[in-house]
């Protein structure tokens, strides 16, 4: 038979954040000594509010050994939820900031390096002119927006994330909002023998050296999907690489043909050193966007940016 906790007897008299932090700092930390110095506390006092939370709920929350402790599913279900709790504090707190002061605030932004080279500069500098005092920090997440949409979203880390959003690929637990049209074009050297040629078929460069994105994320299996699309074997990758900047510049000076987003190549200096080869090579779009956790206040510092993006975005020329 499933046991009921009773909320105003066990828990709601008795659970207070302070409990909820010390558990998450042990958790962290995998050990009560480490997250009491990391406190500042004693161990004992640790361990008197670990074991009474266990009480309060009447499960236990950590398993013990000798390498020190992990949390149970119990344990995992309290720091899930935990998380979120602590996050909506603290976009409360942003709020209050944001009222008293509408210019002061924080913003967290993941983004791609694709994006730093087109759009988000742009952004930036418009927002930044308007809120001067609000500060900006902004991660490379290039490498894991390959692999999952809107990474960093679900543990709160970021409180958006600028990307290509493939759509068939969407995740439910996320908000999705288009920022401009793009599309994936074949690219090489402007000095290259494609280069000349005014008439091109993908089939004619299958066995061309490419660098193709790694295996295993979204942005592989969608230039996978282009040349199934036309019935083509996909073609060996020489190398393996996500940097815009280092296949731009490999490409520049060699034999390489990759894929870009077409916006990447005309919004960049070194733009003349490549030639986008005259082949249709996808029908599907692939859309620059933002997205942000469902279900998530926004502060409104955040709003205020994703409203600055939308701006931006509707005298932005992509392609």
């Amino acid at each position: 038979m499933r046991r009921k906790i009773d909320w105003d007897r066990q828990i709601g008299r008795r659970l207070t954040l302070r409990d909820l932090h010390v558990f998450a700092t042990v958790a962290q930390h995998g050990s009560m000594a480490k997250a009491a110095l990391q406190l500042g506390v004693s161990q004992p006092a640790v361990s008197e509010v670990i074991s009474g939370l266990e009480h309060a709920l009447g499960v236990r929350l950590l398993d013990r050994s000798a390498q020190g402790v992990a949390p149970t599913i119990f344990g995992d279900a309290l720091l899930k939820r935990s998380v979120a709790v602590f996050d909506e504090l603290k976009q409360s707190v942003r709020d209050i900031e944001f009222l008293s002061d509408p210019t002061v605030g924080e913003l967290r932004i993941g983004y791609t390096e694709s994006l730093s080279t087109t759009i988000l500069p742009k952004i930036l500098l418009i927002f930044s002119r308007t809120y001067p005092r609000v500060s900006m920090l902004l991660d490379d997440v290039s490498a894991q927006a390959a692999q999952a949409l809107g990474p960093g979203l679900q543990d709160r880390k970021y409180d958006c994330v600028l990307q290509r959003i493939p759509n068939e690929l969407f995740e439910n637990e996320l908000n999705s909002e288009e920022l401009f049209e793009d599309k994936l074009v074949v690219v090489a050297g402007a000095n290259s023998k494609w280069a000349r040629r005014r008439k091109l078929d993908l089939c004619d460069l299958v066995d061309e050296p490419w660098i193709l994105p790694p295996i295993g994320g979204w942005y592989r299996t969608f230039v996978t999907d282009a040349f199934r699309e036309r019935e083509l074997a996909v073609p060996k990758a020489g190398l393996v690489a996500h940097s815009v900047g280092l296949r731009a510049r490999l490409v520049a000076e060699g034999s390489y043909i990759t894929t870009f987003a077409k916006s990447v190549v005309h919004l960049n200096s070194w733009h003349n050193t490549l030639k986008i080869l005259p082949i249709d090579f996808s029908s599907r779009a692939l859309p620059a966007g933002i997205l942000t956790l469902k279900n998530r206040t926004l502060s409104p510092v955040v709003e205020r940016f994703i409203a600055t993006a939308r701006t931006v975005s509707k005298t932005f020329i992509g392609g």
